[in-house]
């Protein structure tokens, strides 16, 4: 085998194995990802960075950002609020000795 096709060939078999090991595209998704969801400095980046991102989101996981696409503005982004009970005290259960620890 020539030196010159040798090299190419391990040159090319180790860049596979550290992208396997780096994985860039994956954390390239993750990272658009964790921009989009969490509201910070991608959105007061300007109009840019903004695209950057929303590319990235594209390129690296195609089915959620169609389905996001797709989903109207508001809907599943309601927050529910949790209801109080004013008679939290009287319809808790009683707690035995036995609940607690209490061997004796």
């Amino acid at each position: 085998m020539r030196p010159d096709i040798a090299f190419t060939v391990a040159a090319a078999l180790t860049a596979g194995y550290l992208l396997g090991r780096l994985r860039p595209w994956q954390r390239l998704g993750d990272w658009a990802a964790d921009q989009i969801r969490i509201p910070g400095p991608w959105a007061r980046g300007g109009r840019a960075r903004q695209a950057c991102v929303v590319l990235a989101h594209v390129l690296t996981a195609p089915r959620t950002s169609r389905r996001i696409m797709r989903t109207p503005a508001g809907l599943g982004r309601e927050v529910t609020v949790p209801v109080r009970d004013p008679h939290w005290a009287a319809n808790r259960t009683r707690s035995t000795r036995a609940d607690q620890g209490d061997t004796a």
